[in-house]
């Protein structure tokens, strides 16, 4: 759990948020700073942005975390405690800083680079003295809106290294320095001088030009930055929620709470109270904290916490968990277990501590520069070099050289990813799939497993009417339809699940004449037990079997093995009479939904075997089971033994996805190598997951998969072409036969290539 100053010295866990890191390579740093300092063990997400110390033996808990805070910015980088999950305002994170400034320098940096652009590329609008207006707008693109780009490079200096960063501010700071050096001392600032240049010119010692005649180079130098940042920011934004999960797991509990004082009810917030408290609950109210039942009878609706469908009774004696829901009778409840030592607490911690252990992914344009970055710097000193030493001027020798740098400007590298992960993400969205990042595409590569949660995943979630048996068949004396319509018409008159799936079934068998449900008089619900009333005059009677026993109605013998069947299927059976009379048996269940099968069968075909995973009863997760096509079943789980489920499959050797829409199923979504949630769902599993299909129809699920290894697909597609784009045209820079303006027509013409790459994902169906 995160640790705060004063109560760190308690635990031997402190969570940090860091800001500033630009790849993963900075996470490494920093994680490796950190193990540096005795008795400490660090683990850096860049993903999540956050670092994860432990340590043991810590006499001074408030300077251990000012140390470690000092040891981070010591690196290059900031930390912090991380803002607490409930607070609704988190904008004061690393990260969230991190996004805001990155807009702003993002939209600066577009609007002054526009002009420049405009002015280098079309003659026409060209006036007098713009290239010195295009110094004055060039100057704060390249230098205020890139510093991130130029911040990192000096860091990665400063350790030794180098990376695309690097790449980014030579090529822009040379571009620029360049441009600067051709306006002050040659013609370039001349009100005749016009931006003109040819795909023939010849190398400067060849052709005889003079530095009278040298190109400015603004364009290029603003046109990188900005484009830099337009893929930075989107990449950044992807993970601006980090906290969202457990702001929203929190957030599902009660804010305030009816108090018991001194037989007085008081309505307090819910920080008031205390363990022992008794607290009222009302029929369609949340259950304030964990507790236990001291007076009245209910249904209450567990299915956000457990997964069970079918409401649970309680009465006098029962423990109920804080957050779920009361449908029906009213319950005074005494609290057991109260904050932090909550159930919902403690599956708000199972949700962080599964995020804080994903595997931290590199980022494959990374790993290709970080070979390819060093050989450009030294291909560019050795140009400088070689130029020098066959004698050519030294303007020469440094237009080659800054024609190297910025032809291998990896501009096409830093976009391979963000636009295709835009295009794709945009076409997943547009049909109801929703990619939170990078990270993401990573993971769905290998998945061989999938994980199903059952109740709202590959079943409907709401009760519906399966089946309807009528008492004639025993002698009773009512049809079918007319038992269902007096059955709706008493249950007409409550709110329980149960109650709404028989009132909709007969309203549904009513047709045309929907609505037209008799009203009941003097209706009665028997907490726990049932309902009763009078219906067109007929005293009718709806509940479990006590309930008939209680008012003297005789139930045939087959009952009992009627019940056993239908519970042993995951249905919740009840019985009706009519005047005293046993009069039928209405069988109320959540069933599966048409797709699902189809569904199944995709996922299978795309090489992972199915789990289905519930907290129901055996029998109803094995009836859905058989029914979509599923032989590995997982029942009666509870939240962290779903984790476990997943963890037990991990260490098969299996690669997890993790489908699920409860709250039950975040710390499961998150653990898993790919989290993917039902956007019919709660907002703890979408934000816990790392894919949302909107429609709630389990064959999304096959197509976020199909797309995600497409947008996958391309992105390796993109890094080839860019990276094989710099291998051939760097030689050509070298050997003077680019100038610095056709090197920078080059490498815009490379990143138009990736980005039209990127957009054939808009056909993906």
């Amino acid at each position: 759990m995160t640790q705060t100053r004063s109560s760190a010295a308690e635990a031997e866990r402190v969570e940090l948020a860091i800001g500033g890191m630009t790849c993963a390579a900075c996470a490494n740093r920093v994680e490796k700073k950190l193990n540096k300092l005795d008795g400490v063990t660090a683990s850096v997400n860049y993903a999540t942005e956050k670092a994860w110390v432990s340590a043991t033996d810590i006499a001074n808990p408030g300077k251990f975390v000012d140390q470690l805070i000092s040891t981070v910015e010591k690196t290059g980088y900031t930390a912090q405690l991380p803002p607490d999950p409930e607070d609704d305002d988190a904008a004061t994170s690393p990260g969230a800083k991190d996004l805001r400034s990155l807009r702003i320098r993002l939209i600066i940096a577009g609007v002054l680079t526009v002009p420049v652009v405009l002015w280098a590329m079309v003659p026409v609008t060209q006036f007098d003295y713009w290239t010195w207006v295009s110094l004055a707008l060039s100057v704060p693109v390249v230098l205020w809106a890139g510093w991130p780009f130029h911040r990192a490079a000096v860091l990665n200096a400063r350790h030794g290294t180098a990376t695309m960063d690097t790449l980014i501010s030579l090529g822009t700071l040379a571009a620029l320095g360049w441009s600067l050096y051709a306006l002050v001392f040659g013609h370039a600032g001349d009100p005749a001088m016009r931006h003109e240049f040819s795909l023939f010119d010849q190398p400067y010692w060849l052709s005889g030009h003079s530095m009278g005649s040298a190109n400015v180079y603004f364009e290029v130098a603003t046109a990188v930055t900005t484009f830099l940042l337009l893929g930075r920011y989107f990449e950044k934004r992807s993970k601006a929620s980090a906290g969202a999960a457990l702001r929203s797991l929190l957030n599902l509990g009660a804010k305030d709470v009816t108090v018991l004082k001194s037989g007085r009810e008081l309505r307090l917030p819910i920080k008031e109270l205390s363990v022992d408290d008794e607290f009222v609950v009302r029929p369609g109210e949340k259950i304030a904290t964990d507790g236990t039942v001291i007076s009245g009878a209910s249904a209450v609706d567990m299915s956000m916490l457990t997964g069970e469908s079918v409401p649970v009774e309680v009465a006098e004696g029962d423990a109920v968990i804080g957050a779920t829901i009361n449908t029906s009778g009213r319950l005074v409840v005494r609290a057991s277990r109260i904050g932090a030592d909550t159930q919902l607490a403690q599956m708000a911690t199972l949700v962080e501590q599964a995020q804080s252990g994903k595997a931290e992914v590199q980022r494959l344009a990374d790993r290709i520069s970080g070979i390819f970055v060093p050989i450009v710097l030294i291909i560019t000193v050795i140009t400088l070099g070689l130029w020098l030493l066959l004698g050519a001027p030294a303007e020469a020798a440094f237009t080659a050289a800054v024609a190297v740098l910025i032809i291998a400007c990896p501009c096409a590298l830093g976009l391979a990813t963000p636009t295709a992960l835009l295009v794709g993400t945009g076409r997943g969205a547009q049909q109801g799939i929703l990619i939170k990042g990078p990270e993401v595409l990573e993971s769905s590569r290998g998945i061989d497993a999938v994980v199903l949660d059952k109740t709202g995943t590959v079943t409907t979630g709401v009760m519906q009417v399966t089946s309807l048996l009528s008492a004639r068949q025993w002698g009773g004396g009512y049809e079918e339809p007319e038992l269902l319509r007096l059955a709706g018409g008493l249950e007409s008159a409550s709110e329980h699940p149960v109650a709404r799936a028989i009132t909709n079934a007969a309203r549904e068998s009513l047709g045309s004449r929907r609505g037209t449900l008799p009203q009941p008089e003097g209706f009665r619900n028997h907490e726990g037990r049932g309902v009763s009333g009078t219906v067109e005059g007929h005293q009718v009677l709806i509940g479990r079997r006590h309930l008939m026993g209680a008012h003297g109605v005789v139930l045939p013998e087959q009952v009992d093995d009627l019940i056993a069947r239908a519970e042993a299927r995951g249905s919740t059976a009840v019985l009706v009479a009519v005047d005293g009379e046993f009069a039928g048996i209405i069988t109320v269940s959540d069933t599966v939904k048409e797709t699902s099968a189809e569904a199944v069968a995709q996922l299978k075909q795309l090489g992972m075997e199915p789990v289905l995973l519930t907290g129901d009863n055996q029998g109803a997760a094995q009836r859905v089971a058989d029914e979509v096509g599923i032989q590995q079943v997982i029942a009666e789980a509870l939240p962290e033994e779903k984790v476990a489920a997943v963890q037990q499959l991990q260490a098969q050797g299996k690669t997890v996805a993790m489908v699920g829409d409860g709250v039950n199923d975040a710390a499961a979504l998150a653990r898993a190598e790919l989290g993917i949630a039902m956007g019919t769902g709660t907002d703890v599993a979408i934000d816990a997951a790392d894919i949302t299909v909107i429609r709630g129809d389990l064959r999304s699920v096959a197509d976020a998969v199909r797309l995600s290894r497409r947008t996958l697909r391309t992105i390796r597609e993109n890094l080839f072409w860019a990276f094989l784009y710099n291998t051939a045209a760097i030689p050509l820079a070298a050997a003077g036969l680019l100038n610095p303006m056709l090197a920078g027509a080059a490498m815009v013409l490379s990143s138009l290539s990736v980005v039209a790459n990127s957009l054939r994902l808009r056909r993906f169906r």
